[in-house]
């Protein structure tokens, strides 16, 4: 029995880890009601490890579940985008005036992302953009060395990825725009300048929060 459990916990994490960061950041999934039994015949498990994944899913307000319908993914609305945005504004403006004022500004790793973003460009590669996007910004909230801030930033990120695609694909050229947004952080952090770091950060956040509510 006790192997069974352990394989059942397995199913349950692969399928939860496959709908967060493959299903539910799909612009094309948004809104979408869920095959449980498709999903279950693309990761290699059975139905019962997916219902298992959904409920933690909707414990998360990630999927609505609609009775005799099935799961659907919850679009984000216009006022759970507003507040991840005020909430990684005041974590990311935290961060940057941390790691300045300690001297401990990650700027060759803020630097290597904005490169690795440079050469992801296209439809095709709006996934893997905003993956590096969130690195970016993770990067510099783990500077901080605070393990639960950490954390917390984390708990955002399915959410942050699934808002930064949306946006990708609801404004032509906002990944150059966002490329612009990610080196004026970078050289105010460089700088250390810690009014035009938090100003930057304030432009980027609030850039991505106006191209998503036009959307």
């Amino acid at each position: 029995m006790r192997s069974l459990g352990v394989v059942v916990a397995s199913g349950r994490e692969k399928a939860y880890a496959y709908l967060k960061e493959t299903v539910l950041t799909d612009p094309a999934m948004q809104g979408e009601f869920l095959s449980e039994q498709d999903i279950a015949d693309r990761i290699g498990v059975s139905r019962t490890p997916i219902r298992e994944a959904l409920l933690l899913l909707a414990a998360e307000d990630l999927v609505d579940l609609v009775p005799k319908r099935g799961a659907r993914v919850a679009p984000l609305s216009g006022r759970q985008i507003t507040e991840l945005m005020q909430l990684r504004g005041i974590v990311e403006r935290y961060a940057a005036q941390h790691v300045i004022g300690s001297g401990r500004a990650p700027v060759r790793e803020l630097g290597a992302c904005l490169e690795r973003q440079r050469a992801l460009s296209g439809p095709d590669q709006a996934k893997e953009f905003i993956d590096v996007d969130h690195l970016f910004h993770s990067s510099l909230v783990s500077a901080v060395g605070n393990t639960l801030l950490d954390r917390h930033y984390e708990g955002l990120r399915s959410r942050q990825v699934r808002a930064g695609v949306v946006a990708l694909y609801n404004q032509q050229g906002r990944q150059e725009a966002v490329l612009d947004e990610h080196r004026a952080i970078v050289d105010a952090i460089a700088a250390g300048d810690t009014e035009a770091a938090c100003a930057a950060i304030d432009s980027h956040l609030e850039s991505t929060l106006k191209v998503l509510l036009a959307g």
